[in-house]
């Protein structure tokens, strides 16, 4: 009975010991498969969270740098939009009627007759007509011509006077139209060379006004000398009319026939 039941544990024992036997082999083998495979092994995934970071602050970086770098594009962008529109031109212009104004400012005063805005013209008219009248050799009928052409010179120079004052507020209303006109340019001007161009523009536009003004006053100042001039030469002349007809022969009465008999 004990030899029995010992070979019975035996057995026992050593089923079990195949088993395991069987079991390790089991086991085993895949692994030796996989030794003996030439194909390399699956890596495994490993994360790291110090690698993580460090790559993620990286990428963080050179995002930052893109972004700047698209920053710097888009202001050179609009700077040179801006340049742009600093090189554009005026669209509207008035030189051409500011011109004209002046053109008709001169045009009268070159109509001046005689004693003009020449200052060679007016020393030798001038002293033809206002100081050499009165010399002794000149006749009676000399001295009154050159009276006459005082007179005329006088009246023409008040004619001159007053076309200028017309010509100078004839050109208000004009002044007035540009001078809108170039506010309203120069206030929706896109850059610098507009806002310049109408600000020299509007320039111009006082400059003919100081033209006019000049022009006017010229004008009416020579009325006033030619007058005060005439006045004075026509007293001297009196005085020298005057003398003559005292230096020359006496009164003397004779009869005078009236009616027929």
């Amino acid at each position: 009975m004990k030899n029995t039941a010992i070979s019975g544990t035996c057995i026992g024992l050593l089923g079990c010991t195949v088993r395991a036997s069987a079991l390790l082999l089991s086991a085993l083998l895949p692994l030796a498969t996989v030794s003996l495979d030439p194909r390399p092994a699956v890596a495994l995934t490993v994360f790291d969270p110090k690698n993580y970071g460090e790559n993620l602050l990286s990428a963080a970086r050179a995002l930052e740098q893109i972004n700047n770098q698209v920053t710097s594009l888009a202001n050179e962008a609009q700077m040179l939009i801006n340049q742009a529109k600093n090189l554009t031109s005026l669209p509207t212009s008035m030189l051409s009627e500011i011109e004209g104004n002046f053109s008709e400012m001169k045009s009268l005063l070159g109509e001046a007759q005689q004693l003009g805005y020449n200052v060679q013209n007016i020393e030798e008219q001038f002293n033809a007509a206002y100081r050499d009248f009165a010399s002794g050799n000149r006749s009676s009928s000399q001295l009154i011509s050159s009276a006459r052409l005082r007179w005329q010179q006088s009246v023409s120079a008040f004619e001159h006077a007053l076309k200028a004052g017309a010509v100078a507020v004839g050109n208000v209303e004009g002044t007035r139209q540009q001078t809108g006109e170039l506010l309203d340019a120069s206030q929706s001007a896109v850059g610098m060379l507009q806002a310049t161009q109408a600000s020299n523009q509007l320039l111009a536009v006082q400059a003919r006004q100081i033209s006019d003004l000049t022009a006017m006053l010229a004008a009416q100042g020579r009325a006033d000398a030619l007058e005060q001039a005439r006045r004075a030469a026509a007293e001297e002349q009196a005085r020298e009319q005057f003398s003559r007809f005292m230096a020359g022969t006496a009164y003397s009465s004779s009869s005078v026939r009236m009616f027929h008999d």
